[in-house]
């Protein structure tokens, strides 16, 4: 049996949306896709609940081109490219072990999402997903509060 449940993350009221928060204490998410429209889809929706964002093509750019300093929460593929949303977590998960990594897949092979579940992401999203259910996601990865509140110290 594969250990992580797809569907909505269990969010104790309605996600946290940073609308009203400056752009300087939103969240700075990271979406990581070789998919560029679902990606370009991706950063509307998160802009449009007030998250800061950037979208990579692949793994590799993420590395090459992210201020991993800034960074608050990944989302990412599993299957692209060149370095995979899994070995992607891995890494992660040795350098930066704070980041939240959110997965999503539109694959369903049980290896697959059972070496996806052996990296613990902070949740594992199938393709096609809720825009409500990555929100409430977000809001759960990256803590009620938390990175506005970082943001204003």
């Amino acid at each position: 049996m594969i250990p992580l449940a797809f569907g909505p993350c269990q969010h104790r009221d309605r996600p946290r949306l940073w609308k009203d928060a400056p752009l300087s204490r939103a969240p700075f998410v990271c979406v990581i896709d070789d998919d560029q429209s679902l990606c370009a889809a991706l950063v509307n929706l998160l802009r449009s609940y007030g998250y800061r964002t950037a979208a990579y093509g692949s793994a590799d750019d993420f590395l090459a081109g992210a201020d991993m300093a800034r960074v608050d929460c990944v989302i990412s593929d599993i299957q692209m490219p060149g370095m995979s949303g899994i070995d992607l977590r891995l890494l992660l998960t040795g350098t930066r072990p704070d980041i939240p990594v959110i997965l999503m897949t539109a694959r369903t092979e049980p290896v697959l999402l059972e070496r996806a579940a052996a990296t613990k992401p902070f949740r594992l999203l199938q393709k096609p997903f809720d825009a409500q259910d990555l929100a409430e996601c977000l809001a759960d990865a990256i803590g009620p509060g938390e990175a506005a509140i970082q943001g204003a110290d």
